[in-house]
């Protein structure tokens, strides 16, 4: 599986951004996907998952305000970014898994490429 993210640029603090992620390959409903985040100067963490069944999981940091969504016949994963503040600039980067659980441990089998993300205050 190969991943393409898009969709990161600068928002302003309250604003709003949709990332999107084209997986390649055939078998595209039946992974799971998920996106995490490297900040400046800071670790990757676990964002949000959809499982293949559409089951949604979300870190605390962004329930409420991100929604993770799929669109099977695009092969496409989107990240719906909503009342943004400084705390999520981040490199934004896709995964994929056959497991949603395995996503959120932080070891999924595929990685995409990041999508740069600022936020400004």
């Amino acid at each position: 599986v190969q991943l393409q993210a898009s969709g990161g640029g600068l928002a302003q603090d309250g604003g709003s951004l949709r990332l999107s992620c084209v997986a390649s390959g055939r078998t595209f409903s039946s992974y799971s996907m998920g996106w995490f985040r490297q900040p400046p100067g800071k670790e990757r963490e676990f964002v949000a998952a959809i499982g293949w069944n559409g089951s949604r999981y979300y870190a605390n940091s962004v329930q409420g305000r991100f929604t993770i969504s799929r669109d099977n016949d695009k092969n496409t994963v989107y990240l719906q970014m909503n009342s943004l503040n400084s705390e999520d600039t981040a490199v934004y980067i896709c995964a994929a898994d056959l497991s949603a659980r395995t996503i959120m441990s932080g070891a999924p089998a595929h990685w995409g490429q990041g999508t740069q993300v600022t936020v400004s205050s």
